[in-house]
């Protein structure tokens, strides 16, 4: 059993650009589901696909890379809160990431939305990742 899902999701993303490869399978959950959908509206990622099988589900994520550098389009994925030290963060603190450049993902009361979403609707929560 994996003791921190979202980290275990980050770390298969980060793994399977650093190789070069163009689909990586996720097992699925809500807040995986919804970081996935958060990622493709940013631009991070090509496509995606929900299946679901008899137990819990699969996400498959098709990368993006830079089509003449191959260069990926995540060129960071950082996890912010972990079991171990949660980081909560109101509305007007929410971290910018590379001044704004890049998103930083978190989990509210509203779902799991961005910063930039966050700031806008006047909600805080817990800091899951920096994606940049």
């Amino acid at each position: 059993m994996n003791t921190d899902p979202i980290a275990d999701f980050l770390t298969r993303i980060r793994n399977a650009s650093s190789a070069g490869l163009k689909m990586v399978e996720i097992p699925s959950s809500n807040v995986k589901r919804a970081m996935t959908q958060i990622l493709f509206d940013q631009g991070y990622i090509t496509n995606y696909k929900f299946e679901e099988d008899d137990k819990q589900g699969i996400i498959k994520i098709a990368l993006k890379y830079n089509p003449s550098t191959k260069v990926p389009a995540i060129t960071k994925l950082q996890r912010a809160s972990r079991p171990g030290l949660r980081k909560y963060s109101a509305a007007v603190e929410m971290p910018r990431v590379l001044n704004g450049l890049g998103i930083a993902i978190v989990s509210t009361s509203k779902g799991v939305i961005t910063d930039k979403e966050a700031r806008r609707n006047n909600v805080g929560g817990e800091v899951l990742c920096y994606v940049y």
